[in-house]
């Protein structure tokens, strides 16, 4: 009998990219789905990232691997067998008792031509069939708005949100790399709207850029996690403000050093402790264990092994995901 491993909280992870290559492979060929590559050890190294390097900007990242993976994942009957291996595969590999799983269903149907029920319906199919196989997961789905879609669609989707909140979706996103025709205020009432009807609100900001977004979003919404979030590092004041509202930062390590975001791990110690040491509550997550070669128990480990944060607080924030899980 294997020996067990403690219990983990994933609360970042994007569907997107969190499904192994082969499974993504098999289903890209049963839709027939033209590929970059006809050979699979190819396409598996495409939609790994495996060093820095690679990409330094979200455009590019978006532009390669989400679009294909989107493209595959665009299709009812390709997206419940994802999700339910997601979840499955995370328990039996890291432990992962409570995983919250983020995706964007309007980038999944093909530009209008897939039903965006019959998406996110095949997504909740996929979690239920996962919860009733293994009774000791407990799981939830995030939806995503976006920044490169307008008001009146980022709407859309929150309303499909709504309609499905009492079958497992459980809060909202925002994400997307940053544009210039988005401004934030396009989306408050959403968030503001989604905080009020029990959704947890967990937006991607600070990640990139200035502070401003994030601020508006600490000060108008007071968000329950926000997504990386790092650059608050920057700013005393923003910290404080994460201290005093309980806000969680969700915290994607290697996601961090393969995109640029942090250059080192020198660096990744600087940031990430100073954080800590305002008070700032951290949770540890992938990003997407397959796009970026990791998992979460190695996420844990690297932090340790690269003398970022020592066992107790790994303990620390491994309780944290547990205690900021919006799962009930």
């Amino acid at each position: 009998m294997n020996e067990q491993k403690p219990e983990l909280a994933e609360l970042h992870a994007h569907l997107g990219a969190s499904v192994q290559p082969h499974i993504m492979w098999s289903i890209a060929h049963q839709q027939g789905i033209k590929l970059p590559t006809k050979d699979y050890w190819e396409f598996e190294d495409f939609l790994t990232v495996k060093e820095k390097g690679r990409y330094t900007d979200f455009f590019s990242l978006n532009k390669d691997l989400y679009k294909l993976a989107e493209l595959i994942q665009s299709s009812p009957i390709a997206i419940e067998p994802v999700v339910h291996g997601t979840i499955t595969g995370a328990y039996r590999n890291s432990n992962i008792t409570v995983h919250e799983l983020r995706f964007c269903p309007t980038k999944r149907n093909r530009g209008g031509e897939r039903d965006l029920d019959y998406t996110i319906l095949a997504a909740i199919r996929g979690m239920e069939t996962a919860l009733l196989e293994f009774p000791q997961i407990k799981a939830g789905i995030i939806i995503e708005l976006d920044r490169e879609f307008d008001s009146k669609l980022n709407h859309i989707v929150y309303e499909k949100a709504l309609k499905y909140q009492d079958r497992g979706i459980i809060g909202i996103d925002l994400t997307g790399p940053l544009m210039k025709n988005f401004k934030v205020n396009q989306v408050l009432d959403v968030f503001i709207d989604a905080k009020q009807k029990g959704f947890g609100i967990t937006p991607h900001t600070g990640e990139e850029g200035d502070l401003k977004e994030m601020k508006i979003f600490v000060d108008k919404v007071k968000p329950h996690r926000i997504g990386h979030g790092i650059l608050a590092w920057k700013d005393k004041k923003l910290m404080q403000d994460l201290v005093d509202n309980n806000i969680y930062l969700e915290i994607c390590p290697t996601s961090n050093l393969f995109i640029g975001r942090i250059k080192n791990y020198k660096e990744m110690k600087k940031i990430y402790n100073t954080l800590y040491e305002a008070g700032v509550k951290l949770t540890i997550n992938t990003d997407g264990p397959e796009f970026y070669n990791t998992n979460l128990r190695r996420e844990l480990d690297s932090l340790v092994s690269n003398k970022i944060f020592n066992k107790k607080q790994i303990n620390e924030f491994i309780q944290n995901s547990f205690d900021a899980s919006f799962i009930t």
